[in-house]
């Protein structure tokens, strides 16, 4: 769990401090020097040195990390941004997983109680106006990282009583007769008789009712 003590007092010019390093070349040591020849040649601009490495960019030397090279991919930027931002501010998402989304004023109201009368109200505003100038040039809706896996459906299972559902049907059609193969025989006793015409009638009724 972590709380930055790094701020700027130019969170306007977070998104510009980014757009130069993506324009740019890695350094070997991410120095005031380095700043200067993207062109921010102010004193103030020096605090960017602090976020970046509370933000994991660069180590306590000033070189720069995986993350920092894995930044410079722009189709991904903003998300490794946001899993840095995270990282720093992960006590602040503890108690609000969507604090990225909290305006400038919110966030000061949660880090006064998170740092607990350690610092000042003034300092604790410009860390929650930095925070809030990083959170908008992230993305906090996807992965975080390119590794992360798309999550995979699930296969589609039948149920128990689905299965037995299916099953008594398979047997009920085994167990059906087609009507059609059926022949039918039919066994007639005929009486004794000198008369042809007795046959004569009994045939003729066979047909006239049996078809």
């Amino acid at each position: 769990m972590s709380l930055p003590d790094t701020y700027t007092v130019k969170a306007g010019a977070i998104p510009d401090y980014f757009e130069a390093i993506l324009n740019a070349e890695a350094p070997e040591r991410f120095s005031h020097k380095f700043l200067v020849g993207l062109d921010f040649k102010s004193t103030n601009d020096r605090l960017f040195i602090g976020i970046l490495k509370e933000l994991g960019f660069i180590d306590t030397d000033g070189v720069p990390t995986p993350r920092y090279f894995e930044f410079l991919d722009r189709s991904q930027s903003p998300r490794i941004l946001a899993s840095g931002i995270r990282e720093a501010y992960s006590d602040l998402f503890a108690v609000n997983k969507e604090a990225y989304k909290l305006s400038a004023d919110e966030v000061k109201n949660k880090l006064r109680t998170l740092y607990a009368g350690s610092k000042k109200d003034g300092l604790i505003g410009r860390i929650a106006t930095t925070f809030v100038a990083l959170c908008d040039y992230a993305d906090f809706t996807g992965p975080s990282t390119k590794n992360d896996e798309p999550v995979k459906k699930d296969k589609i299972e039948e149920k128990p009583d689905q299965k037995d559902d299916i099953q008594r049907a398979k047997d009920k059609k085994s167990k059906s007769v087609n009507l059609d193969s059926l022949q039918y025989h039919i066994n007639i006793v005929l009486p004794e008789a000198k008369d042809q015409a007795v046959y004569d009638a009994i045939f003729k009724s066979l047909r006239d009712h049996l078809g």
